[in-house]
Protein backbone atom coordinates (compact mmCIF):
# COMPACT_ATOMS: atom_id res chain seq x y z
CA UNK A 1 0.00 0.00 0.00
CA UNK A 2 1.36 3.24 -1.55
CA UNK A 3 1.88 6.21 1.03
CA UNK A 4 -0.44 8.59 -0.21
CA UNK A 5 -3.63 5.75 0.09
CA UNK A 6 -2.52 5.58 3.84
CA UNK A 7 -2.92 9.42 3.96
CA UNK A 8 -6.13 9.18 2.23
CA UNK A 9 -7.45 6.26 4.67
CA UNK A 10 -6.53 8.47 7.59
CA UNK A 11 -9.29 11.06 6.35
CA UNK A 12 -11.19 7.71 5.52
CA UNK A 13 -11.75 7.39 9.39
CA UNK A 14 -14.24 10.00 10.71
CA UNK A 15 -12.98 10.20 14.28
CA UNK A 16 -8.88 10.33 13.23
CA UNK A 17 -10.21 12.86 10.55
CA UNK A 18 -12.42 15.13 12.71
CA UNK A 19 -9.48 15.27 15.52
CA UNK A 20 -6.75 16.01 13.15
CA UNK A 21 -9.18 18.86 11.57
CA UNK A 22 -10.01 19.56 15.36
CA UNK A 23 -5.82 20.16 15.71
CA UNK A 24 -5.11 22.08 12.89
CA UNK A 25 -7.71 24.64 13.49
CA UNK A 26 -6.30 25.08 17.05
CA UNK A 27 -2.82 25.35 15.77
CA UNK A 28 -3.61 28.08 13.10
CA UNK A 29 -5.78 30.37 15.93
CA UNK A 30 -2.87 29.77 17.79
CA UNK A 31 -0.61 31.10 15.29
CA UNK A 32 -3.06 34.36 14.45
CA UNK A 33 -2.69 35.10 18.31
CA UNK A 34 1.06 35.41 17.63
CA UNK A 35 0.67 38.28 15.59
CA UNK A 36 -1.66 40.44 17.59
CA UNK A 37 0.00 43.07 19.57
CA UNK A 38 -0.25 43.60 23.07
CA UNK A 39 -1.83 46.78 24.15
CA UNK A 40 0.77 50.02 24.65
CA UNK A 41 2.40 49.07 21.78
CA UNK A 42 3.09 50.51 18.25
CA UNK A 43 3.86 47.65 15.98
CA UNK A 44 4.97 49.90 14.04
CA UNK A 45 7.69 51.21 15.95
CA UNK A 46 8.84 48.39 16.99
CA UNK A 47 9.65 46.82 14.52
CA UNK A 48 11.94 49.35 13.48
CA UNK A 49 13.44 49.69 16.99
CA UNK A 50 14.47 45.86 17.47
CA UNK A 51 15.81 42.35 15.98
CA UNK A 52 15.58 39.35 16.51
CA UNK A 53 16.64 38.63 20.08
CA UNK A 54 19.62 35.75 20.09
CA UNK A 55 20.81 35.38 23.29
CA UNK A 56 18.46 33.49 25.83
CA UNK A 57 15.15 35.66 24.64
CA UNK A 58 16.18 34.25 21.18
CA UNK A 59 15.44 30.73 22.92
CA UNK A 60 12.68 31.80 24.27
CA UNK A 61 11.29 33.67 21.13
CA UNK A 62 11.68 30.30 19.15
CA UNK A 63 9.53 28.52 21.29
CA UNK A 64 6.71 30.62 21.16
CA UNK A 65 7.37 31.60 17.48
CA UNK A 66 8.50 34.88 17.04
CA UNK A 67 5.93 36.51 19.47
CA UNK A 68 8.05 37.41 21.54
CA UNK A 69 9.74 39.40 19.39
CA UNK A 70 6.73 41.47 18.29
CA UNK A 71 5.25 41.42 21.72
CA UNK A 72 2.29 39.81 20.95
CA UNK A 73 -0.38 38.71 23.23
CA UNK A 74 1.10 35.14 23.41
CA UNK A 75 4.79 36.26 23.39
CA UNK A 76 5.60 34.29 26.67
CA UNK A 77 3.82 31.25 24.58
CA UNK A 78 3.35 28.44 27.12
CA UNK A 79 7.00 28.37 28.27
CA UNK A 80 5.75 29.27 31.87
CA UNK A 81 3.40 26.24 31.82
CA UNK A 82 6.83 23.69 30.88
CA UNK A 83 8.87 25.72 33.12
CA UNK A 84 6.37 24.87 36.30
CA UNK A 85 5.97 21.22 34.69
CA UNK A 86 10.08 20.71 35.38
CA UNK A 87 9.33 22.55 38.64
CA UNK A 88 6.81 20.00 40.08
CA UNK A 89 8.33 17.28 38.04
CA UNK A 90 11.89 18.16 40.62
CA UNK A 91 10.29 18.65 43.17
CA UNK A 92 8.72 15.40 43.08
CA UNK A 93 12.05 13.39 42.99
CA UNK A 94 13.26 15.37 46.55
CA UNK A 95 10.22 16.40 48.44
CA UNK A 96 8.34 13.35 49.98
CA UNK A 97 4.62 15.26 49.74
CA UNK A 98 4.95 15.46 45.99
CA UNK A 99 6.17 11.77 45.70
CA UNK A 100 3.10 10.91 47.68
CA UNK A 101 0.98 12.39 44.96
CA UNK A 102 2.67 10.87 42.64
CA UNK A 103 1.84 7.77 43.64
CA UNK A 104 -1.96 8.10 43.96
CA UNK A 105 -3.04 7.49 40.47
CA UNK A 106 -5.63 9.78 39.36
CA UNK A 107 -6.26 11.59 42.27
CA UNK A 108 -2.59 12.51 42.21
CA UNK A 109 -2.12 13.24 38.46
CA UNK A 110 -5.41 15.91 39.32
CA UNK A 111 -3.34 17.36 42.23
CA UNK A 112 -0.08 17.83 40.52
CA UNK A 113 -2.16 19.45 37.24
CA UNK A 114 -3.95 21.52 39.33
CA UNK A 115 -0.94 22.88 41.33
CA UNK A 116 0.95 23.15 38.01
CA UNK A 117 -1.69 25.41 36.61
CA UNK A 118 -1.21 27.83 39.89
CA UNK A 119 2.44 27.74 39.31
CA UNK A 120 1.90 28.65 35.80
CA UNK A 121 -0.47 32.20 36.39
CA UNK A 122 2.54 33.41 39.49
CA UNK A 123 5.65 32.54 36.83
CA UNK A 124 3.41 33.92 34.00
CA UNK A 125 3.07 37.06 36.33
CA UNK A 126 6.55 37.61 37.22
CA UNK A 127 7.76 36.86 33.76
CA UNK A 128 5.35 39.33 32.44
CA UNK A 129 6.61 42.19 34.37
CA UNK A 130 10.23 41.41 33.34
CA UNK A 131 9.14 41.45 29.55
CA UNK A 132 7.47 44.67 30.67
CA UNK A 133 10.39 46.15 31.54
CA UNK A 134 13.04 44.58 29.18
CA UNK A 135 11.06 46.01 26.47
CA UNK A 136 10.76 49.71 27.55
CA UNK A 137 14.10 49.67 28.12
CA UNK A 138 15.19 48.48 24.39
CA UNK A 139 12.31 50.25 22.64
CA UNK A 140 11.34 53.16 24.39
CA UNK A 141 10.10 55.09 21.52
CA UNK A 142 7.21 51.58 20.69
CA UNK A 143 5.68 51.87 23.94
CA UNK A 144 2.71 54.89 23.75
CA UNK A 145 1.31 55.03 27.44
CA UNK A 146 2.97 55.44 30.88
CA UNK A 147 5.48 52.85 31.77
CA UNK A 148 3.03 51.84 35.15
CA UNK A 149 -0.07 51.23 32.95
CA UNK A 150 2.11 49.52 30.51
CA UNK A 151 3.53 46.95 32.81
CA UNK A 152 0.07 46.35 34.55
CA UNK A 153 -1.69 45.62 31.30
CA UNK A 154 1.36 43.80 29.86
CA UNK A 155 1.01 41.49 33.33
CA UNK A 156 -3.12 41.00 32.68
CA UNK A 157 -2.78 40.17 29.07
CA UNK A 158 0.40 38.21 28.80
CA UNK A 159 -0.92 36.11 31.36
CA UNK A 160 -4.67 35.91 29.91
CA UNK A 161 -2.84 34.74 27.03
CA UNK A 162 -0.57 32.13 28.42
CA UNK A 163 -3.68 30.36 30.16
CA UNK A 164 -5.52 30.57 26.88
CA UNK A 165 -2.51 28.23 24.90
CA UNK A 166 -2.17 26.21 28.02
CA UNK A 167 -5.96 25.77 27.45
CA UNK A 168 -5.80 25.24 23.63
CA UNK A 169 -2.90 22.81 24.31
CA UNK A 170 -5.22 20.38 26.68
CA UNK A 171 -8.30 20.43 24.10
CA UNK A 172 -5.33 19.22 21.70
CA UNK A 173 -4.79 16.67 23.55
CA UNK A 174 -8.20 15.96 24.83
CA UNK A 175 -10.18 16.02 21.18
CA UNK A 176 -7.32 16.53 18.69
CA UNK A 177 -4.46 14.02 17.74
CA UNK A 178 -0.53 14.34 19.79
CA UNK A 179 0.32 15.88 22.88
CA UNK A 180 -1.24 20.07 22.49
CA UNK A 181 1.59 21.09 24.62
CA UNK A 182 3.86 20.03 22.34
CA UNK A 183 2.35 20.33 19.49
CA UNK A 184 2.41 24.54 19.99
CA UNK A 185 6.42 24.25 20.64
CA UNK A 186 6.61 22.61 17.24
CA UNK A 187 4.99 24.70 15.27
CA UNK A 188 6.21 28.21 16.98
CA UNK A 189 9.86 26.17 15.71
CA UNK A 190 8.40 25.19 12.19
CA UNK A 191 7.38 28.30 11.15
CA UNK A 192 10.85 30.27 11.67
CA UNK A 193 12.09 27.47 8.82
CA UNK A 194 10.58 29.44 5.69
CA UNK A 195 12.00 32.69 6.01
CA UNK A 196 15.48 31.09 7.18
CA UNK A 197 15.25 28.83 4.45
CA UNK A 198 15.07 31.85 1.72
CA UNK A 199 17.66 33.82 3.60
CA UNK A 200 20.02 30.52 3.31
CA UNK A 201 18.96 30.26 -0.64
CA UNK A 202 19.52 34.14 -0.70
CA UNK A 203 22.53 34.29 1.28
CA UNK A 204 24.17 31.13 -0.73
CA UNK A 205 22.87 32.08 -4.29
CA UNK A 206 24.85 28.70 -5.35
CA UNK A 207 21.38 26.18 -5.00
CA UNK A 208 23.90 23.39 -5.41
CA UNK A 209 25.04 24.15 -1.78
CA UNK A 210 22.10 24.49 -0.59
CA UNK A 211 20.71 20.83 -1.75
CA UNK A 212 24.20 19.94 -0.19
CA UNK A 213 22.91 21.65 3.31
CA UNK A 214 19.05 19.83 3.07
CA UNK A 215 20.72 16.43 2.13
CA UNK A 216 22.76 16.66 5.31
CA UNK A 217 19.79 17.82 7.31
CA UNK A 218 17.63 15.30 6.52
CA UNK A 219 20.73 12.45 7.50
CA UNK A 220 21.23 14.49 10.98
CA UNK A 221 17.39 14.43 11.17
CA UNK A 222 17.77 10.35 10.37
CA UNK A 223 20.33 10.06 12.95
CA UNK A 224 18.53 11.89 15.86
CA UNK A 225 15.13 9.43 15.22
CA UNK A 226 17.28 6.60 15.51
CA UNK A 227 18.71 8.06 18.79
CA UNK A 228 15.20 8.97 19.87
CA UNK A 229 13.98 5.28 19.17
CA UNK A 230 17.20 3.46 20.57
CA UNK A 231 15.99 1.15 23.25
CA UNK A 232 17.88 -1.96 25.38
CA UNK A 233 14.94 -4.33 26.38
CA UNK A 234 15.34 -6.31 29.31
CA UNK A 235 13.49 -8.97 29.28
CA UNK A 236 11.49 -9.53 32.50
CA UNK A 237 9.60 -13.25 33.06
CA UNK A 238 6.81 -13.59 35.07
CA UNK A 239 5.52 -16.75 37.08
CA UNK A 240 2.36 -18.65 37.01
CA UNK A 241 -0.47 -17.95 39.12
CA UNK A 242 -3.48 -19.94 39.04
CA UNK A 243 -6.50 -17.76 40.41
CA UNK A 244 -9.80 -19.79 40.63
CA UNK A 245 -9.85 -21.35 37.03
CA UNK A 246 -7.70 -18.92 35.15
CA UNK A 247 -3.90 -18.79 34.78
CA UNK A 248 -2.74 -15.66 34.62
CA UNK A 249 1.35 -14.68 34.09
CA UNK A 250 4.33 -16.93 32.40
CA UNK A 251 4.88 -14.71 29.68
CA UNK A 252 7.87 -12.78 28.50
CA UNK A 253 7.86 -9.09 28.34
CA UNK A 254 10.44 -6.51 28.49
CA UNK A 255 11.56 -3.59 30.28
CA UNK A 256 12.54 -0.86 27.76
CA UNK A 257 15.41 1.34 28.47
CA UNK A 258 16.00 4.32 26.15
CA UNK A 259 19.60 4.87 24.92
CA UNK A 260 18.33 9.14 25.12
CA UNK A 261 15.94 8.61 28.77
CA UNK A 262 15.94 12.14 29.20
CA UNK A 263 15.12 13.61 25.86
CA UNK A 264 15.90 17.15 25.30
CA UNK A 265 15.62 18.54 29.05
CA UNK A 266 19.50 18.68 29.07
CA UNK A 267 20.19 20.67 26.18
CA UNK A 268 17.50 22.98 27.59
CA UNK A 269 19.20 22.99 31.17
CA UNK A 270 22.63 23.70 29.54
CA UNK A 271 21.44 26.37 27.57
CA UNK A 272 20.08 28.01 30.38
CA UNK A 273 23.45 28.07 32.13
CA UNK A 274 25.27 29.28 29.48
CA UNK A 275 23.41 32.21 28.68
CA UNK A 276 24.69 32.72 32.35
CA UNK A 277 28.03 34.24 31.74
CA UNK A 278 26.42 36.73 28.91
CA UNK A 279 23.94 38.24 31.00
CA UNK A 280 25.77 39.07 33.86
CA UNK A 281 28.27 40.72 31.25
CA UNK A 282 25.19 43.30 30.76
CA UNK A 283 24.80 43.97 34.20
CA UNK A 284 28.60 45.21 34.29
CA UNK A 285 29.16 46.92 31.15
CA UNK A 286 32.06 48.82 32.22
CA UNK A 287 33.68 46.03 34.12
CA UNK A 288 37.38 45.02 32.24
CA UNK A 289 37.56 41.81 34.23
CA UNK A 290 33.72 40.76 33.87
CA UNK A 291 34.18 41.29 30.14
CA UNK A 292 37.63 38.74 29.96
CA UNK A 293 35.59 36.40 32.09
CA UNK A 294 33.17 36.40 30.13
CA UNK A 295 33.99 36.89 26.69
CA UNK A 296 34.31 33.19 25.92
CA UNK A 297 30.48 32.95 26.34
CA UNK A 298 29.55 35.84 23.91
CA UNK A 299 30.07 33.54 21.05
CA UNK A 300 28.30 30.13 20.98
CA UNK A 301 30.41 29.16 18.02
CA UNK A 302 33.80 29.36 19.84
CA UNK A 303 35.78 26.23 20.43
CA UNK A 304 35.60 26.97 24.33
CA UNK A 305 31.53 27.61 24.40
CA UNK A 306 31.09 24.53 22.40
CA UNK A 307 33.24 22.19 24.83
CA UNK A 308 31.75 23.61 27.95
CA UNK A 309 28.54 23.18 26.43
CA UNK A 310 28.90 19.66 25.60
CA UNK A 311 30.16 18.71 28.88
CA UNK A 312 27.36 20.59 30.88
CA UNK A 313 24.69 18.54 28.68
CA UNK A 314 26.33 15.02 29.40
CA UNK A 315 26.28 16.36 33.26
CA UNK A 316 22.95 16.88 32.65
CA UNK A 317 21.93 14.07 30.92
CA UNK A 318 23.13 11.88 34.09
CA UNK A 319 21.24 14.31 36.48
CA UNK A 320 17.87 14.34 34.57
CA UNK A 321 18.11 10.40 33.68
CA UNK A 322 18.67 9.63 37.63
CA UNK A 323 15.18 11.62 38.36
CA UNK A 324 12.79 10.37 35.86
CA UNK A 325 14.37 6.69 36.33
CA UNK A 326 14.35 4.78 39.35
CA UNK A 327 15.89 1.57 39.21
CA UNK A 328 14.42 0.87 42.96
CA UNK A 329 11.24 1.77 41.53
CA UNK A 330 11.22 -0.78 38.84
CA UNK A 331 12.36 -3.57 40.67
CA UNK A 332 9.71 -3.29 43.27
CA UNK A 333 6.73 -3.23 40.59
CA UNK A 334 8.26 -6.19 39.08
CA UNK A 335 8.58 -8.15 42.37
CA UNK A 336 4.90 -6.93 43.34
CA UNK A 337 3.73 -8.09 39.67
CA UNK A 338 5.59 -11.86 40.19
CA UNK A 339 8.26 -10.86 37.67
CA UNK A 340 12.03 -11.08 37.44
CA UNK A 341 14.77 -11.32 35.42
CA UNK A 342 16.19 -14.58 34.17
CA UNK A 343 19.57 -15.17 36.17
CA UNK A 344 18.97 -12.09 38.29
CA UNK A 345 18.09 -12.35 42.11
CA UNK A 346 14.88 -9.96 42.98
CA UNK A 347 15.62 -7.31 45.34
CA UNK A 348 18.84 -5.33 45.13
CA UNK A 349 20.58 -7.67 42.79
CA UNK A 350 18.00 -6.53 40.43
CA UNK A 351 18.51 -2.71 41.60
CA UNK A 352 22.12 -3.20 40.92
CA UNK A 353 21.53 -5.22 37.12
CA UNK A 354 19.07 -2.86 36.13
CA UNK A 355 20.99 0.27 37.44
CA UNK A 356 24.23 -0.78 35.98
CA UNK A 357 23.07 -1.47 32.25
CA UNK A 358 21.32 2.43 32.98
CA UNK A 359 24.81 3.57 33.38
CA UNK A 360 26.43 2.10 30.74
CA UNK A 361 23.58 3.19 28.14
CA UNK A 362 23.50 6.63 29.56
CA UNK A 363 27.32 7.34 28.31
CA UNK A 364 26.27 7.04 24.33
CA UNK A 365 23.21 8.41 24.76
CA UNK A 366 25.08 11.58 26.92
CA UNK A 367 27.70 11.74 24.31
CA UNK A 368 25.54 11.86 21.08
CA UNK A 369 23.12 14.27 22.51
CA UNK A 370 26.28 16.92 23.30
CA UNK A 371 27.32 16.38 19.64
CA UNK A 372 23.45 17.24 18.29
CA UNK A 373 23.82 20.06 21.25
CA UNK A 374 26.89 21.86 19.93
CA UNK A 375 26.14 20.62 16.11
CA UNK A 376 24.63 24.38 14.80
CA UNK A 377 27.58 26.27 15.85
CA UNK A 378 29.68 23.27 13.64
CA UNK A 379 27.63 23.89 11.05
CA UNK A 380 27.58 27.48 11.41
CA UNK A 381 31.32 27.61 11.34
CA UNK A 382 31.34 25.85 8.05
CA UNK A 383 29.22 28.75 6.76
CA UNK A 384 25.59 28.14 7.39
CA UNK A 385 23.87 30.80 7.96
CA UNK A 386 23.00 31.32 12.01
CA UNK A 387 19.29 31.02 11.26
CA UNK A 388 18.88 28.09 9.53
CA UNK A 389 21.87 26.78 11.34
CA UNK A 390 19.37 25.99 14.66
CA UNK A 391 17.57 22.96 12.70
CA UNK A 392 20.70 21.37 12.35
CA UNK A 393 20.44 20.16 15.87
CA UNK A 394 20.18 21.64 19.36
CA UNK A 395 16.68 21.91 20.94
CA UNK A 396 14.42 22.88 18.02
CA UNK A 397 16.08 19.47 15.97
CA UNK A 398 15.02 17.29 19.36
CA UNK A 399 11.32 18.84 19.90
CA UNK A 400 10.65 18.39 15.87
CA UNK A 401 11.60 14.97 16.15
CA UNK A 402 10.24 13.71 19.64
CA UNK A 403 6.58 15.24 18.77
CA UNK A 404 6.75 14.33 15.04
CA UNK A 405 7.06 10.59 16.29
CA UNK A 406 4.55 11.08 18.73
CA UNK A 407 2.03 12.19 16.83
CA UNK A 408 2.74 9.58 14.07
CA UNK A 409 2.36 7.02 16.86
CA UNK A 410 -1.15 8.05 17.87
CA UNK A 411 -2.35 8.21 14.04
CA UNK A 412 -0.48 5.04 13.85
CA UNK A 413 -3.09 3.53 16.41
CA UNK A 414 -5.92 5.32 15.04
CA UNK A 415 -5.17 3.18 11.57
CA UNK A 416 -4.17 -0.18 13.43
CA UNK A 417 -7.69 -0.52 15.21
CA UNK A 418 -9.88 0.21 12.15
CA UNK A 419 -7.71 -2.70 10.42
CA UNK A 420 -5.99 -0.02 8.21
CA UNK A 421 -1.75 -0.83 7.67
CA UNK A 422 -0.01 1.05 9.58
CA UNK A 423 0.97 4.92 8.53
CA UNK A 424 4.38 3.25 7.11
CA UNK A 425 4.69 0.01 5.17
CA UNK A 426 7.77 -0.98 6.98
CA UNK A 427 9.06 -0.34 11.13
CA UNK A 428 6.15 0.22 13.13
CA UNK A 429 6.71 3.94 14.57
CA UNK A 430 7.43 3.26 18.37
CA UNK A 431 6.13 5.22 21.01
CA UNK A 432 7.92 8.00 22.22
CA UNK A 433 7.96 9.51 26.16
CA UNK A 434 6.12 13.07 25.69
CA UNK A 435 8.17 16.48 26.31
Amino acid sequence: MSFVENIRNMFRIEELRDRILYTVGILIAFRIGTFITIPGVDASMLVQSTGRPTDLLGLFDLFVGGAFARAGVFALGIMPYITASIIIQLMGAVVPYFQKMQREGEEGRRKINQLTRYGTVGITMVQAIGFAINLMSSSPNAIVVSNTVFIITSMIVLTAGTIFVMWLGERITERGIGNGISLLIMIGIIAALPTNLVNEVTTKGNPFIVIAEIVALGLITAGVVAMTQGQRRIPVQYAKRVVGRKVYGGTTQYLPLRVNAAGVMPIIFAQSIMFIPSTIGTFFPDSEAVRFLTAWASDFTGVTYSIVFALICVFFTYFYTAIVINPKEMADTMKRQGGFIPGVRPGKPTIEFIDSILTRMTLPGSVLLALIAILPAIVTRIGVTPGFAMFFGGTSLLILVGVALDTLQQIESHLMMRHYDGFMKSGRIKGRRRI
